[in-house]
């Protein structure tokens, strides 16, 4: 097809950013981190040229939370992946589709991950002969080739002349089975996608686990920015309705209670501004032995508050990422609670097998691909499972890609997207000034207004005059 691409430049931009809280999720603190942009120069058939952007945060603590590792080992590791994808997709040769680009080269990424990241172990002091288990999870490698995968698809829509999301039918991509197979002949996943962007949003704010929760847990040692320093302020500053609670996985007790302090805060700071509408959902982020635990979690909250209960939409990733490592059968939990699956959900096989073990719903995140979140949602429809679009902390270009991605899918409520409370100052006033009712909340929502012109929106000529 003449709209297809060909890869003329690559150029990626590395900033280290701070956060203006610490962020804790899991068993990590996430305090300074590498964010990656990457610039891509593409030519179509027709021999017209232009670039596209794409961004993410190289979050080794989440896409490769291996404690006997220093975060200095694996960052410079990303790093390193990330240039070694780019120099690989700037070598690519054959015009295509980003969606097509990206499955050619996926072989190639794991690959290299594996090649970086066990050169990166056997560098480390004092690691010794660490086992093949301890190089980066395929996930983190994701987390490397996204910002290419991003900046390609602006690219493609911008030397297009068209919005991204609508050159995925058939006057621009072949059909899905290409990568689904035979039982997709005839479908694209435009079939699946929004003809447009949803004027609003609803957002999750996230619920760390160390966030205050009340003027009274404030000691003074807050920031003093005009940003809220606890859930309760937040709620009073932007009517924040939808919470993401990050619990513990290991400590019943504590997160009961924690869901539950939530749960009343929300609700009461709610009705202060005339709102009644709250969801919330739980993460422990893999820290559960078992899902027997958040089974007995729910069934504690219900207990003590059936409206609190009825008010948590899902459970996300409860139990560890390697689905094959104790293939837990979630069917007995997923019929309280749908059940999300994050870190696992890394590639179509990695989809089949969440299927096989009951897991009732999975997570899109732009950091896993914007190519792989337009087959997964695909699939997700064609199964008759929930999905949700979480966050990776994006902030800037990767704040308005992953806004805009769930605003144009069919989420089972809204989009993650917590950068504005744990990395503000990562999206620059320029950002800011043109994508400002993104970033700062009304109503609890996103509005996508500024979400327009060709490629995914950004409208950069206004952001880099």
């Amino acid at each position: 097809m003449q709209s297809d691409i060909r890869i003329k430049e690559l150029r990626p931009h590395y900033t280290f950013e701070t956060a203006r809280t610490p962020l804790k999720f899991g068993a990590v603190v996430v305090e300074k981190l590498d964010f990656c942009r990457v610039e891509a120069v593409v030519e179509n058939g027709k021999g017209q040229t232009a670039s596209g952007w794409g961004a993410i945060f190289l979050m080794d603590f989440w896409g490769w939370p291996t404690p006997e590792l220093s975060h200095d080992v694996k960052a410079a590791a990303m790093k390193e992946v990330t240039e070694r994808y780019i120099r690989l997709a700037a070598s690519y040769d054959e015009p295509g589709h980003p969606v097509d680009i990206f499955m050619a080269l996926e072989d190639d990424l794991r690959r290299i991950n594996v090649e970086v990241s066990s050169g990166a172990i056997h560098r480390a002091p004092g690691t010794g002969a660490m086992n093949r288990a301890a190089t980066q999870p395929f996930l983190g490698a994701l987390v490397c080739a996204s910002p290419v995968d991003a900046a390609l698809h602006d690219a493609f829509g911008n030397v297009n002349g068209i919005d991204t999301y609508c050159g995925y039918g058939p006057e621009f991509m072949s059909d899905l089975s290409r990568h689904l197979g035979p039982k997709y002949a005839g479908k694209y996943a435009s079939d699946y996608i929004r003809p447009a962007y949803l004027p609003e949003i609803p957002v999750f704010h996230l619920v760390g686990g160390l966030d205050k929760l009340t003027p009274a847990d404030l000691d003074g040692a807050e920031p003093q920015d005009g940003t809220p320093n606890c859930l309760e302020e937040w709620i009073a500053y932007e009517g924040v309705y939808c919470l993401k609670v990050k619990l513990r996985g290991t400590d019943l007790h504590w997160d009961v209670d924690r869901t539950m302090a939530v749960y009343e805060i929300g609700r009461e700071g709610l009705a202060k501004r005339g709102q009644t509408e709250m969801h919330l959902t739980a993460d422990t982020n893999e820290q559960c032995d078992s899902p027997d635990y958040i089974i007995e979690y729910l069934e504690r909250i219900r207990a003590q508050s059936q409206d609190c209960y009825d008010r948590i939409l899902y459970i996300e990733q409860p139990t560890e990422r390697d689905l094959n490592a104790s293939r837990h059968d979630m069917r007995k939990l997923a019929a309280l609670k749908p059940v999300i699956v994050d870190e696992s959900l890394t590639d179509l096989a990695s989809f089949d097998l969440a299927l096989e073990l009951g897991w009732s719903g999975i997570a899109l995140k732009s950091c896993k691909g914007q190519s792989s979140d337009v087959l997964f949602c695909a699939r997700a429809k064609e199964e008759g499972i929930a999905y949700s679009v979480q966050d990776l902390t994006n902030p800037g270009l990767s704040l308005f890609h992953s806004v805009g991605l769930g605003a144009r899918l069919y989420t089972i409520m809204g989009v993650e997207a917590n950068s504005r409370q744990f990395f503000p100052a990562s999206t620059s006033d320029a950002e800011k000034a043109v994508h400002g009712d993104i970033f700062r909340l009304t109503n609890g929502n996103a509005k996508t207004h500024s979400l327009r012109g060709t490629g995914l929106g950004y409208q950069m000529e206004k952001i880099r005059p």
